[in-house]
Order: C-alpha cells, then structure tokens, then sequence
C-alpha cells in the first residue's frame, strides 16, 4: 500500500473515531464538564445505571429496533418478491423508481408526513394518544422497508433460473419452491434488510421527533432533550456503553462469518 493511502486511511479513521474516544475519555471524569479532567471516577456510570427512566428508554429503543427490523424484513421481502415477480419491465421500474423515492425523501418531510397521518386518524376516529409506541413503530417500519427490498432484490436477480426450473420439473409446487429454494438462496439479502432496518430505527432522530408522544421517547430524542439542558457526563457513559455494545455485536458477527467462509472452503 502506498504512503499516500495509508495517511488518507489513518486522516478517516481518526476522523471517525476521535470524538467516540474523546467521549469515552472524559464519561470517566469525576468532574462534570469536558472541560478538564479532574480524576478516574466511574460515578457517572454508576448515575447511568441507576437512572431507572434511562434504562426504560434504552429498552423502548431496542424493543423497537428489533420489531422494526423484524417487520421491515418480513414485508420488505414480499415486496420484493412482488417486483420480481412482474413480467413487465416498465411496471417493475415504476415501482423501483417509487421505493427509492421514499429512501432519498428528506426524514423531515417522511416525519411530517406520518404526523399528519396520526393526527388526522385520532381526529376522524376519536382515538386519543395515538402518538407514542404504536406511531413510532409503524413510522419506523414504513421507513425501512424500502431498504429491506433493494437488499433483497439483488439476491434474487442473481438467483440461477436452473434451479427453480429443475424443482418445477421436479414435481415442487409454488410454495415448496419458495419455501425451501427461493428463501435460503436470499436469506443473506434478507439479513442484511433486517440489519439495516434495526440500525436505521436505532439511529433514527427526525421522524420519531414527530411522531413521538404519550411519554413515550427513544434514545436518539431523549439524548436531544438532554443535550438542550446542558451536556451531562451520563451522555457520555450511555454513549461509551452503546459502542461498546457495537464493537462486540461487530466482532462476534466478524468472527462468525469468517469461521463460516473457513468451513465453506474445507
């Protein structure tokens, strides 16, 4: 590798994780500022883990990271499917050029639009508190599931006809052929979907700002409200925490693909 890469490479990396580090640095202050740095304490952690309200909105976050992904994959493949599955070229670049539109639309206007949305079924339904769990779920959902389908569509164009054929000649039926050909040849797209769909959800500040409520929060709008009161130490530990968590969840998934990649070539 030359000398001018590996500089341009160590310049991104220590863009990229120097304020992560600088984070994690001071969440170990005893002081409270990152101003300077008074002593080694883990107090703020200590006030992190007994901050019973936090951890609650640690869970939410999760609890709705995991139903986003796991919904989005589910109808983001069907969608898929259904594209696919269209003899008409023009028909089935429609609805691609409408799927990528719903990606490339600004979070604002997609917040906005779902604020409406919930605002005008409470009013026409006479539903109260509709904003809170249910909102932030569906908004999520409805978000990620145009991702879901550009992952899973390339999998099944690469997909060898000859296979499905060879079923059908076979004597397997539509749903033998789905069911045991079709799904394990694109589960990696569908994981993938899933994954992305769990991290857009987590990352997620502008649509859950809009249709959040009922004393219902995330973290990405709980860190917000913080940061407008005054930078707490606690954002830090919670930070540290999370990237730890990520660094791990990364690992693990590195190590197990690798030692499946290994088998694969035995």
């Amino acid at each position: 590798m030359k000398l001018g890469s590996k500089i341009y490479l160590v310049t991104i990396f220590a863009i990229l994780y120097i304020p992560l580090i600088y984070l994690a640095y001071y969440s170990f202050n005893a002081g409270k500022t990152m101003i300077n740095f008074d002593s080694f304490s883990l107090v703020h952690y200590t006030e992190l883990f007994k901050n019973s309200r936090m951890l609650v909105i640690v869970i939410n976050t999760v609890v709705v990271a995991l139903l986003c992904g796991l919904f989005s994959a589910i109808f983001g493949t069907l969608g898929a499917l259904g594209i696919y599955s269209l003899k008409s070229k023009k028909r089935r670049n429609s609805y691609l050029v409408g799927n990528n539109i719903l990606i490339i639309s600004p979070d604002v206007i997609i917040g906005c639009s779902f604020l409406l949305m919930f605002t005008s079924i409470s009013k026409q339904f006479g539903i109260d508190n509709i904003q809170g769990f249910w909102s932030v779920l569906l908004s999520h959902i409805a978000f990620s599931i145009p991702i879901v389908v550009l992952m899973v569509l390339p999998k099944l164009y690469e997909m060898p006809h000859s296979i499905v054929n060879a079923a059908i000649d076979l004597g397997a039926n539509y749903k033998q052929v789905l069911s045991q050909i079709v799904i394990p040849y694109i589960t990696p797209g569908i994981m993938a979907g899933f994954f992305m769909g769990l991290t857009y959800s987590l990352d997620d500040f502008a649509v859950t700002f809009f249709v959040t409520g009922n004393g219902f929060q995330t973290l990405s709008v709980e860190i917000y409200s913080m940061a407008r009161q005054g930078i707490s130490l606690q954002i830090n530990a919670l930070s540290t925490v999370l990237s730890v968590f990520v660094v791990v969840a990364v690992s693990i998934y590195y190590i197990f693909n690798t030692n499946k990649l290994k088998r694969e070539v035995k």
